[in-house]
């Protein structure tokens, strides 16, 4: 039994109220001897047993009439498993906490999952009484605000709008959000029915709930079967250079869930719906297996696409959406030093060159306009014989570095060294060591070692050959080096020359990379402008800057919230964030240096495709996938599921067999399990009933009289 006023138990103390005056008015008569009445002594004895009987009868029954109004008062409510057999219960507020992970949408024989819970859940409902509430509450939900129902229309239609969400879900977190609906409640009963499948990897964690005071754990499970599963759990894009009909390579990783091997298991992967790639594979039970899968674009721009296996009845994990970014040209920005000569470069990237296979939007600024362009507008800068570099515009080539941005540095006759070393130092690169010069007119100081042909700038490059053996490059002249010493950062030598000096260097930072050449792209340096290698080394160095340090659109996970880092993005229209069902979000937008940062609520990402525009102009692609747990079909039995539950919230767990029952079989169940039943009026009943017996023997019952 507990007292909903527990304070009004302090009343009690006034039930002394009644001895206190009866032994004050106790005084013990005056003996007096008298010769002639030892008759009368026998009819004192008798009389006085029978005042002494009504005094401590009226004492218990004025001292029970103050206690009984005082318990009353304090509302006690009965607690017993057998309490529905007194006829009915006090008010109760309930939650109704409902489990609409994707594993929900699993079935056996009784129907799919989240239709049981709905079915159970509308029963639960039709039990409410006068003065109940009811919360109904998603695992997975859009808002975490939580309306209270009293009545059965509004809660029913809430709870049969729960459909199934991908998102991280923890039913420890659902019980605190419960807990926190019931604190603020009056209704003498606290009742949280959990309705779930189980599932192991999503079911809770160790934190701890606290609930308030007396209030109960029912758990009902649904589903009695176990299911394997197979999963796309991942996708790897290795090409870092991606352009319109050449070949990208990438790897699927599949993982086996199950307690099954599968054998010749398809793997197709797709390209704006259209297959065009397919490999097979064997999985054991638990194993997880890397897929080699190879595309070949046929457009450019962003491209949506999907790896797919058949796995039957589990179709949440069965795909993997990413997205490839296939540039329709590149924005370069050619900066030009005061003595230095361009022309080579510049002739390359020329559309009379290049045609209509490759597309460069160049512009040439010289040096001293360096400090006045917004960087983040071009995909790849190329300083060439940039003779200084003043603080700003180091600073600002680092940011648009840092920020994905790509630099391609040649070396010049005037350089100011120092200002080059201070730019490597802010992108924890090496130093420049000073020009090598030969000692006679046109006598080469060095010459080609080595290549690293692993580096993705080379990918595609030259014909595959035999394991250990390495392509041989045509040897230029050169006549004049920059040598550089790399530093202990983040930076790759790609061409080695004679004497380990490096020819083409990579210094990476942030989410870009600098690559440094040795030579000036100028006959006095080199005839390395006039060989064949050339243009495709320039291309390829193009292609790798421009890729930004991804050649695919951000990945999110479902419900949680995402951040975007978008550079040389002007102010002069709103970004907007577009779903695959035409769904519009405006993201919160915040300038950092040299970019801007967009924020997604956690709520609008769902499993799928989002473009995030200015205007017509698509920025970003980006994928939404569901969370990687939820593809662990396994469940604990309801008995791992009572001791996991309980040891949360500190309360003992009480399960209900209510899947498939009958309405009548789950009332019956129901009151079997709920308690609850106020006996306030019963201790007023009793007050009244034992005033009227003490009023009626005051005044009929009088032995003092005999």
């Amino acid at each position: 039994m507990i007292f909903l006023n527990p304070l009004f138990l302090f009343g009690l103390a006034a039930a002394a109220i009644p001895f206190v005056i009866h032994l004050f008015n106790f005084r013990r008569p005056k003996r007096i001897d008298f010769s002639t009445l030892a008759f009368l002594h026998e009819l004192q004895k008798t009389t006085m047993q029978r005042v002494r009987i009504k005094q401590w009868l009226l004492l218990v029954m004025r001292t029970l009439i103050i206690a009984a109004l005082v318990v009353a008062f304090a509302r006690p409510t009965f607690q017993a498993d057998f309490a529905g057999a007194l006829g009915g219960r006090s008010r109760a507020s309930m939650v109704l906490i409902v489990d609409n992970s994707p594993s929900m949408l699993l079935r056996d024989g009784f129907g799919v999952y989240l239709e049981q819970a709905r079915t159970i859940g509308l029963g639960l409902i039709d039990q409410m009484q006068n003065g109940d509430e009811i919360f109904v509450l998603p695992t997975i939900t859009i808002s975490s605000a939580s309306a209270a129902f009293q009545d059965e229309s509004g809660a029913k239609k809430a709870l049969l709008s729960i459909e199934a969400e991908s998102g991280h879900m923890r039913l420890s977190a659902s019980i605190r959000e419960a807990a926190a609906l019931l604190s603020s409640s009056a209704n003498p009963n606290r009742e949280i029915y959990l309705l779930s499948d189980l599932q192991a990897s999503t079911l809770i964690d160790s934190v701890e709930v606290e609930l308030p005071v007396d209030t109960r754990v029912f758990l009902i499970p649904v589903g009695e079967r176990e299911h394997d599963n197979i999963a796309v759990s991942g996708l790897s894009v290795l090409s870092r250079i991606l352009a319109e009909g050449q070949v990208v390579r990438m790897v699927a990783t599949l993982a086996n869930h199950g307690k099954r091997s599968v054998s010749d298991l398809v793997v197709s992967v797709y390209l704006d719906d259209s297959r065009v790639g397919r490999a097979t594979t064997d999985l054991g039970p638990g194993e997880v297996v890397r897929v080699p899968i190879s595309v070949t674009p046929r457009k450019t721009g962003w491209l949506k696409g999907r790896i797919e296996i058949d796995d039957g009845e589990f179709a949440s994990d069965d795909s993997r959406r990413f997205t490839l970014f296939v540039p329709e040209e590149r924005k370069i920005l050619i900066v030009v030093g005061r003595s230095a000569r361009t022309e080579y470069v510049e002739l390359a990237l020329s559309e009379s060159l290049t045609g209509s296979r490759v597309r460069f939007d160049v512009r040439r600024i010289d040096e001293s306009q360096l400090a006045g362009v917004p960087l983040g507008t071009y995909d790849t800068v190329i300083m060439s014989g940039v003779v200084d570099l003043s603080s700003g515009e180091r600073t600002s080539l680092t940011r648009y570095v840092e920020a994905g941005g790509g630099l391609l540095v040649f070396p010049g006759d005037e350089i100011v060294v120092s200002d080059y070393n201070d730019l490597f130092e802010k992108l924890n690169g090496g130093t420049l060591a000073g020009p090598m010069q030969a000692s006679g007119d046109r006598v080469s100081v060095a010459g080609f070692e080595r290549i690293d042909v692993e580096h993705p700038l080379f990918e595609g490059m030259f014909e595959e050959l035999p394991a250990g053996r390495v392509p041989t490059l045509e040897q230029p002249d050169f006549y004049r080096l920059m040598l550089y010493s790399p530093g202990s950062g983040n930076e790759q030598t790609l061409v080695h020359l004679s004497g380990d000096w490096p020819f083409l260097q990579e210094i990476r930072s942030g989410l870009g990379s600098l690559l440094l050449f040795a030579v000036a792209p100028e006959e006095s340096w080199s005839d390395f402008p006039v060989r064949g290698l050339f243009i495709p080394l320039l291309y390829r160095s193009i292609y790798y800057l421009s890729a930004g340090g991804s050649v695919t659109g951000e990945e999110f996970s479902a419900g949680a919230a995402g951040r975007l880092r978008l550079t040389g993005i002007p102010e002069d229209q709103p970004i907007v964030i577009e779903s695959e069902t035409g769904e519009s979000y405006i993201p919160d937008l915040r300038r950092v240096p040299g970019a801007l940062l967009v924020s997604i609520d956690a709520g609008f990402l769902k499993p799928g495709f989002f473009e995030v525009r200015k205007g017509e102009h698509v920025l970003r692609r980006v994928v939404v996938h569901p969370v990687p747990e939820e593809s662990d079909l396994e469940s604990l039995t309801p008995d791992e599921g009572i001791a996991s539950l309980s040891a949360a919230t500190g309360r003992q767990v009480v399960k209900l067999d209510l899947v498939n029952a009958e309405q009548d079989q789950l009332q019956v169940r129901l009151e079997s399990a709920r308690t609850g039943v106020e006996l306030w009026n019963v201790f007023l009943m009793l007050a009244l009933v034992t005033l009227m017996a003490e009023m009626i023997i005051e005044k009929k019952w009088r032995p003092e009289a005999a």
